[in-house]
């Protein structure tokens, strides 16, 4: 457990430095990291679902639904800056081999 805990936070392959001391002193403990992983999935869950419930609403419907289920799918990706970090999770997404899907779903959204 001990091992995944530093994995996801970030503290597997940095070295210690400068950089890392400021981080390491203003980061989040794991507890809270995990609540607030929970929270904004459960928020990210609960806005895409609303927002197809909306969806068929006349008139207005269309543009609620692109409303929600966009600040749901926004919600839901930053639930993992929780788990890993937004250093972390930017360096990641952008990796060569994740670079296209990464672009296909900002853009998307």
């Amino acid at each position: 457990m001990d091992k995944l805990k530093r994995v996801l936070s970030g503290r597997d392959t940095e070295e210690p430095g400068g950089f890392a001391e400021v981080i390491e002193a203003t980061s989040l403990g794991w507890g809270t990291r995990v609540k607030g992983f929970v929270a904004c999935f459960a928020i990210g869950c609960l806005c895409s679902l609303l927002g197809s419930c909306l969806l068929w609403i006349p008139k207005k419907g269309l543009i609620l639904f692109a409303v929600f289920y966009t600040l749901g799918n926004i919600a839901s990706i930053g639930s993992t800056l929780f788990l890993m970090g937004p250093m972390k999770q930017l360096k990641r997404m952008f990796e060569p081999t994740r670079l296209v899907a990464t672009v296909v779903m900002l853009v998307s959204i």
